[in-house]
């Protein structure tokens, strides 16, 4: 196979079916505390994994669950995704840390702190996932604003992006001189307000951390239609797509492109990762039979976004070697159980994955790195040249 791709994973408490809280083996409080959660980033750590998203939402219901009418045996409350990944950090070595943050509700300021925080605890690999939070139960939990129609909350999501990368910028590399003769910490020249003036919030200052490791976090969105795809395309550095199958998923980069061509600025093209959901185990036949009984317990067959797949590892793996020719740059996963089917992709199928050359190999740091892009300068930076603390004042000339 000429065309390697990343592996990553998407980590949701018990894992992505509705059942899976009822699943043997799963100790309900175990899902709000860190152990089972550094467990399982461990182990994708040691597998080679590129990163790990961590789910959020801002109510107690699933976002399209009907908060009036809530189903019962589903998971019901979850650990701050930013939080958590700032926990796992220290914990872990070389796999990025990506949680979700909804983007309806909350400041973009905070947002920006809290990213680079995890930045610099991870050593540089941070990222985020930003997520339109519209639905009826995350807005009365704030009850501060109107129903935003989707269009609107897309380009929300949008200016979040934008301010974002303004606040990771705002403070140079060398901001902090920390010069003892004159008293200065800071060189205030290296510190730019932001200036954001927008549609839905302006941002006039700086951020309050100083720049981190990767200069800026990666940003990524998961994208079902032409809104997100645009999304995507304008403002973040990977996007998750949920093809079921590889014809679809040709179809998908299709579009992508074409409106990558129209709105994207970055010289750095989109990273294009596609999702599945798997259940996996050894046992020819068994990762079916287990998929049938949570259906059962849940009253219904799953029905997910992305393609769902059961199998042995060896059945997975294949479905995934179809859409990596496709030319998409990574696979995330979405265990259906966790932490079987973590341990399951950690274990057995990304090895199976790396000694058939269907992972990507890399040795870079930071997960900027590992997926190619390179370590952006601030968009308040001025070259050597430029910069009068740096270039001899001209001699005058007299008249």
């Amino acid at each position: 196979m000429s065309h390697r791709i990343h592996l990553a994973v998407a980590l949701e408490r018990a894992g992505w079916h509705p059942a899976a809280g009822r699943a043997a083996g799963v100790l309900p409080h175990d899902l709000v505390t860190p152990k089972p959660w550094v467990d399982q980033a461990r182990a994708l750590d040691r597998a080679g994994v590129v990163f790990a998203t961590i789910e959020d939402a801002l109510a107690l219901t699933d976002r399209f669950e009907d908060a009036d009418d809530p189903r019962p045996g589903r998971v019901r409350g979850r650990l701050d995704a930013v939080l958590l990944a700032s926990a796992l950090a220290p914990l872990t070595h070389r796999i990025g840390l990506v949680p979700t943050v909804t983007t309806t509700h909350t400041e973009p300021f905070h947002v920006a702190t809290g990213i680079q925080t995890l930045d610099v605890a991870s050593r540089g690999r941070a990222g985020v996932r930003l997520v339109v939070g519209g639905s009826p139960a995350e807005r009365a939990n704030f009850g501060r604003r109107d129903e935003l129609d989707a269009e609107a909350g897309f380009r929300e999501a949008g200016e979040v992006a934008d301010v974002l990368g303004r606040l990771w910028d705002s403070w140079q590399d060398d901001a902090i001189i920390r010069d003892a003769a004159t008293g200065r910490f800071v060189d205030a020249d290296r510190i730019h307000n932001a200036d954001f003036a927008g549609e839905f919030f302006s941002i006039t200052g700086a951020s309050i951390v100083p720049r981190s490791p990767q200069g800026r976090p990666v940003i990524s969105v998961l994208a079902h239609e032409s809104a997100p795809y645009r999304l995507a395309a304008e403002h973040a550095d990977v996007v998750f797509v949920t093809p079921h199958g590889p014809a679809a998923a040709t179809g998908i980069l299709a579009e992508l492109d074409g409106a990558a061509a129209e709105l994207r600025r970055s010289a750095e093209r989109l990273r294009v990762f596609a999702d599945v959901v798997v259940l996996i185990d050894d046992a020819p036949g068994r990762a079916h039979d287990a998929l049938a009984r949570l259906d059962d317990l849940d009253g219904g067959a799953f029905r997910s976004d992305a393609a769902v797949v059961a199998g042995t590892p060896t059945e997975v793996a294949d479905h995934i070697r179809a859409l990596a020719a496709t030319g998409v740059d990574g696979v995330r996963l979405r265990p259906a159980r966790q932490p079987d089917d973590v341990f399951a992709i950690a274990d057995r199928l990304a090895p199976l994955l790396r000694a058939t050359r269907v992972l990507r190999d890399d040795d870079a740091a930071t997960l900027r790195g590992r997926l190619g892009l390179p370590r952006p300068q601030s968009r308040y930076a001025v070259t050597p040249a430029e910069d009068p603390r740096t270039t001899p004042a001209r001699e005058k000339v007299a008249p």
